[in-house]
C-alpha cells in the first residue's frame, strides 16, 4: 500500500531538549568530570526516499544534512563523541578537519568488508568513530573488534557460526585514553598516578535485523570477551609502568536492541540465560561454552548500568514505522555515576507539526543523540577522588554516594512536555523557504524488504 502526501514544511523549530540533572557532583575533592555523546549520524547510502518517504528528498542529501549534523555535536560540545554509520570518506574530509578545529582528536575504523574494495569503494564504507576532547585526555591505544573474524576464529563445530555470525562486517571500536590536568575540577589529585586516570572507551554498532536477534547476542558476548582481554591488557601495561591501572569503561553504541532483549539483558545484569529466546534455540554450544559462567548461563564481570531508563527516554530511533530505545550508554556503575542527561525531544512538537519519524528537516539522523555526563569515582583503596564522563545525553557523573533525585526527574519530564523553551541546536542551520513536496509513504513491509535489499550487511 502507497500513499501519497502532499506536506508543506515550516521553518518552526522543535523546543530545546532538555537537561535532566540526577545528582550533584562533590566539590569537596578534586573531582574528574566529562561529558560523553554518542550518535548514528545515518550513513548516506542507508538515507533514502525508499527508508524514509516522510522526508523531503532535499533534507535527505547529506551536504544538507552533514551541517545539521555538525551543529548539534558543536552545541553539545561534549569531551567523548561515539559515532556510527560514518562514511570513511567524512570521518577523513568533514567530521576530522571540523572537529580538530573544535579542539578534538578522534579514530576511525571502516567496517570489515572495506578491507576487500578497491579504494575508489572503500571511501563509503560506513564504520564508527570516536572523538575525544586533546585538553582533557590523551590517547594511549586503539582498538578493532572484528565480529566477523571472532565468528571465524570460533565456528569450529558450529554451521550457525559461519552461516549467520561471520557473514555480518559490524565492529566495535575501542580507545583508551587517559585523563590530563584539564579534565580535573576542584583541584588536582594529590597522587601523581591518579592524575592519569585510564578510560577505556568502547563505540560498537551491533547487527540491524530482529530476525537475526541470535547474532546481536552473540555479536555482544564477543565483545563483552575482547573488552576484558583488552581491560586486562591494558591494566598490565600499566603496572609495568607505574601507572594507576583501575581502567574504567565506558561502553557507547548502536546495539539495535530494545530493553528487553538478550542483548541488554547481558551487558545490564551482568548475565543471560544459556536457553534465552534470543539465542533461538540454535547450535552455538561449543562457542558458548568458552564464554565465562556455567552451564546455564553466560556471564560477564564489568558491572555495567545504562545512562538512560525508560521512563526517562522512551525512544532513540524516531521513524515512521519503529519508535524505540535501541542506543545506550552503559558505564561501570561502581567507578562512575551520571550526574545528568539530555531528554527526549518533545512529544507535543511531533504531534502538532505532524512529523511521523526522523529524519526531518530540522532532525538530521533517524536517531537523535544521546547525552551524558558522568563522574568517575573508584578506586577508593588507591585515591579518594573523583572522576566523571559524559555522553550524549550532555551530562555529568559523581561519585556513588549521590543517589539519583527521581523526584527531580519526575518534575523535569512533567515540565518537559508544557515547555516553550528555546529552540534547538539547529536554530542557524536554515531551511529552504516555502519547500513544498509530494512524498510517498511506504507500507511497514516494503520498507523491511528495502532495508534487506539495500543494507543486507548494515
Amino acid at each position: 500500500m502507497i500513499t501519497s502526501i502532499e506536506t508543506v514544511f515550516t521553518a518552526t523549530l522543535p523546543p530545546q531538549r532538555p537537561w535532566i540533572p540526577l545528582t550533584r557532583p562533590n566539590r569537596s575533592r578534586p573531582t574528574c568530570i566529562f561529558t560523553v555523546m554518542c550518535y548514528n549520524v545515518l550513513c548516506d547510502k542507508y538515507a533514502t526516499r525508499q527508508m524514509y518517504g516522510y522526508c523531503p528528498s532535499w533534507a535527505l542529501e547529506w551536504d544538507y544534512r552533514k551541517k545539521g549534523i555538525l551543529d548539534e555535536i558543536r552545541h553539545y560540545s561534549a569531551d567523548i563523541i561515539s559515532l556510527q554509520e560514518v562514511e570513511t570518506d567524512q570521518f577523513y574530509n568533514f567530521f576530522l578537519p571540523e572537529l580538530k578545529q573544535d579542539g578534538y582528536d578522534g579514530i576511525f575504523s571502516p567496517k570489515s568488508r572495506a578491507k576487500t574494495m578497491a579504494e575508489s569503494e572503500r571511501k563509503y564504507v560506513d564504520g564508527c568513530a570516536i572523538f575525544f576532547r586533546s585538553a582533557k585526555f590523551s590517547l594511549v591505544k586503539e582498538h578493532l573488534i572484528e565480529f566477523n573474524q571472532l565468528a571465524m576464529a570460533n565456528s569450529e563445530g558450529s554451521d550457525n557460526m559461519l552461516n549467520r555470525v561471520m557473514p555480518k562486517d559490524n565492529i566495535g571500536l575501542a580507545a583508551l585514553l587517559k585523563t590530563k590536568e584539564a579534565a580535573w575540577e576542584n583541584g588536582l589529585p594529590t597522587e601523581t598516578s591518579a592524575l592519569s586516570q585510564p578510560i577505556l572507551v568502547c563505540t560498537a554498532h551491533i547487527h540491524w535485523d530482529p530476525e537475526f536477534c541470535d547474532v546481536k547476542l552473540i555479536q555482544t558476548m564477543m565483545l563483552s570477551n575482547e573488552l576484558r582481554s583488552i581491560l586486562d591488557d591494558s591494566a598490565r601495561t600499566l603496572r609495568l609502568t607505574g601507572q594507576k591501572d583501575n581502567v574504567q569503561l565506558l561502553l557507547c553504541g548502536d546495539f539495535n536492541s530494545l530493553p528487553d532483549s538478550g542483548v541488554v539483558e547481558f551487558l545490564s545484569a551482568g548475565r543471560v540465560s544459556a536457553d534465552h529466546r534470543d539465542f533461538k534455540a540454535l547450535a552455538y554450544a561449543n562457542y558458548l561454552r568458552r564464554m565465562p559462567g556455567s552451564d546455564h548461563e553466560f556471564t560477564h564481570n564489568f558491572k555495567l548500568a545504562s545512562a538512560y531508563s525508560e521512563d526517562i527516554m522512551p525512544y532513540t530511533n524516531y521513524t515512521y514505522d519503529f519508535k524505540g530505545i535501541i542506543d545506550y550508554i552503559f558505564y561501570s556503575k561502581q567507578s562512575m555515576t551520571p550526574l545528568g542527561l539530555l531528554g527526549p525531544l518533545s512529544q507535543d512538537w511531533f504531534r502538532e507539526h505532524k512529523v511521523v519519524g526522523c529524519p526531518h528537516p530540522h532532525i538530521p539522523s533517524a536517531q537523535p543523540p544521546t547525552h551524558n555526563q558522568k563522574d568517575s569515582a573508584k578506586n577508593r583503596k588507591l585515591d579518594d577522588h573523583r572522576s566523571a564522563l559524559h555522553q550524549p545525553i550532555d551530562k555529568k557523573a559523581v561519585g556513588n554516594e549521590n543517589q539519583l533525585s527521581r523526584n527531580a526527574v519526575a518534575s523535569q519530564k512533567k515540565s518537559f512536555h508544557n515547555q516553550k523553551g528555546p529552540r534547538n541546536q539547529t536554530e542557524n542551520h536554515q531551511l529552504p523557504k516555502n519547500q513544498v513536496e509530494h512524498k510517498k509513504i511506504e507500507h511497514p513491509k516494503s520498507v523491511i524488504q528495502e532495508r534487506k535489499r539495500q543494507n543486507m550487511n548494515r
